[in-house]
């Protein structure tokens, strides 16, 4: 990348986020890892609260990579739920950096809006730098901007289903409305190619999991993903040309050879 992201006031160099779920092994999540090139991960509370020797392991996996870990309060339905499970990450992680999810949906996990916001004014004000797991909704991004967070993560589908960007529109809407707010797309995406054309909109980095661990051979897509998302920011920068309705040749017709067989 040509330029560094910056998060809460830290520079990172790689915009693609990993998730650290659903790996066949702990050895395949640290090489994807490597292979992604990736600086920040989220971790799971509720996977990392026990004290079995496997989240001892796992732990000790993720220092010994030496990334940022990002915090994420997964599975929580309700704001007051979403708080605390925040304030236990931060004694666990020794980080104030929060994922913040409040989960209003089953079928979907879909954002409880109204609960986010409210969780995220009471982290904001409790020191915690919040990464809110939002819809694309403006509304929604001017309520979390004015409760105290600083980065937005609006989905392109719901977590896990792969399909993609569902509203181009949308997401196009809210990084022309804060072009000064960082903002990486969270859930959905299921390919590069996707991961590609969310960076082409403009946006600063994709954060995935599912597409990566569940992958035939996780190592190699999180390969692809990262030149993928490489790509897209390049041709973002570059200035992709603007779509027309009708032809444009490449080549000029001016100083054609003249065809005699054709009548004026």
């Amino acid at each position: 990348m040509t330029t560094s992201l910056i998060l809460y006031g830290q520079a990172v160099s790689s915009r693609l986020l990993l998730g650290t779920a659903r790996y066949p092994s702990p050895a395949i999540l640290a090489e994807s890892i490597r292979a992604a090139r990736a600086e920040i991960v989220t971790v799971s509370l509720r996977r990392e609260a026990g004290a079995s020797r496997a989240g001892e392991s796992f732990w000790r996996l993720i220092r010994e990579l030496g990334v940022e870990v990002l915090p994420n309060t997964a599975g929580c339905r309700t704001a007051k739920e979403a708080v605390t499970t925040a304030q236990m990450a931060r004694e666990l992680f020794g980080t104030s950096w929060i994922k913040l999810e409040v989960i209003g949906e089953e079928d979907t996990l879909q954002p409880d809006v109204f609960g986010l916001v409210e969780a995220a004014r009471s982290l904001a004000s409790d020191g915690f730098s919040v990464f809110p797991y939002t819809t694309e909704d403006l509304v929604v991004a001017e309520r979390l901007i004015d409760a105290g967070c600083r980065v937005l993560m609006p989905w392109a589908a719901p977590i896990g289903s792969g399909r993609g960007l569902n509203n181009v529109f949308g997401l196009r809407a809210l990084r022309a409305h804060f072009p000064d707010v960082p903002l990486i797309v969270d859930a959905g995406i299921g390919a590069p190619s996707q991961a590609a054309a969310v960076m082409e909109l403009g946006y600063d980095a994709v954060l995935l999991n599912t597409a990566v661990a569940k992958a035939r051979d996780p190592v190699a897509m999180a390969k692809a993903f990262s030149l993928a998302i490489e790509a897209g920011r390049a041709a973002y920068l570059a200035g992709p040309m603007t779509p027309r309705d009708m032809a444009a040749p490449s080549t000029p017709v001016i100083g054609r050879a003249f065809d005699e067989g054709r009548s004026a």
